[in-house]
């Protein structure tokens, strides 16, 4: 399979520059702050926050290449997760990016880089692989205490290569996308792409099995969540199967439905090139949005009806958030985005945000 970044020579030329000065996102001008994993030029790894008129309020440099970004639900603190399969993620003040804490695997565990904290901020659940059984996925449980993670244990996923994990509404029940991949302890080679075995699984916080769906294709790789507030669960799926198969990349789940397939137009299912990479949900717009970088688009639809809302260009588009307005988008070669969803006819926006070299993941805290 060719790789994301293998696209960025190609994407480059792709995206027009601006910024909007002087621009707020909220009635009382506080600016969402930006939380995701950013290169330099020189491929040193930071962990960055910035508010979206551009200030910079940390650039953390870290020891490995981060993937997503944890807030802790009422401290000012976020785990910046380690991308697979690094065995380390790291613990930051959002307020000035300290780094408090760089939290280690055990052994014959990596992290695939995702986490998310518990409601009540005390607990912390990230996606690991056992390394003594490569692809067995678990899910290690951490407490904090004190402003430092200390693990009590682990779950099992019930599948293989978990990816990320979410919480349902009722901030108790565990959604993880079962990724179907095996891989070893330090390699992203994949093992098994003849017997993958991907799945949606939801699971009691305790580790207890509620539910375990698969999908028609076998080589679908179920890998990125995004979860409304009335339970609507919408999966992002990876193909790795033959390039010209003809195969949907996104899934969903409403409330007492089978996981099956979204629907797509055809012409947005080819542009995808067989990945999709982050997915969002504005539960009050009652929007889905889409990155695929390596066809270069963002992709907006309504949740209930999927009818397409917007099918724009953005080379290397990398993480999706929801805002007020609509969705910001980062991409890794050109200027972040703003798509203004309020209006019948989305607009795209600049921001001032450092331009290029941004992760795939982005949150907003």
């Amino acid at each position: 399979m060719i790789k994301r970044r293998a696209f960025l020579g190609l994407a480059a030329g792709a995206v027009a520059a601006g910024a909007f000065a002087g621009w707020t996102l909220s009635n009382s001008g506080v600016q969402p702050l930006l939380l995701s994993a950013r290169n330099n030029a020189a491929g040193e790894h930071y962990a960055v926050g910035y508010r979206l008129d551009g200030s910079k309020v940390f650039a953390t440099r870290v020891n490995e290449r981060c993937h997503d970004v944890v807030p802790h639900p009422s401290l000012p603190l976020a785990l910046f997760v380690g991308r697979r399969p690094s065995t380390e993620s790291y613990l930051l003040d959002t307020r000035d990016g300290r780094l408090l804490q760089t939290l280690h695997t055990p052994t014959q565990r990596h992290f695939y880089g995702h986490a998310v904290f518990h409601k009540d901020g005390e607990w912390l659940y990230t996606t690991e692989n056992d390394t003594r059984d490569p692809g067995r996925g678990v899910l290690g449980v951490y407490r904090l205490q004190d402003r430092q993670l200390q693990r009590t244990g682990e779950l099992s996923s019930h599948g293989i290569g978990p990816h990320q994990l979410l919480w349902l509404p009722d901030g108790e029940t565990l959604v993880v996308a079962n990724g179907g991949i095996r891989t070893e302890a330090d390699s992203r080679v994949e093992m098994n792409l003849d017997s993958m075995e991907s799945s949606l699984v939801l699971l009691n916080r305790d580790g207890g099995l509620l539910s375990k769906e698969q999908l028609p294709e076998r080589m679908n790789s179920v890998r990125h969540l995004a979860i409304a507030s009335d339970g609507t669960i919408v999966s992002a799926q990876q193909y790795m199967g033959d390039p010209a198969d003809p195969v949907p990349l996104l899934a969903i789940k409403r409330p007492g439905q089978a996981f099956q397939h979204f629907a797509l137009g055809e012409a947005q299912s080819q542009a995808m090139n067989q990945y999709s990479a982050s997915v969002a949900i504005h539960s009050e717009l009652r929007l889905l949005a889409l990155t695929a970088p390596r066809g270069n688009r963002v992709f907006i639809w309504d949740l209930d009806s999927a009818a397409l809302r917007l099918d724009a260009p953005l080379a290397d588009c990398a993480g999706v958030g929801a805002v007020a307005e609509g969705f910001v988008v980062s991409t890794g070669v050109g200027r972040c985005r703003l798509f203004d969803c309020r209006h019948s006819d989305i607009s795209a926006q600049p921001l001032q945000l450092p331009a290029g070299l941004w992760d795939n993941h982005l949150r907003l805290a």
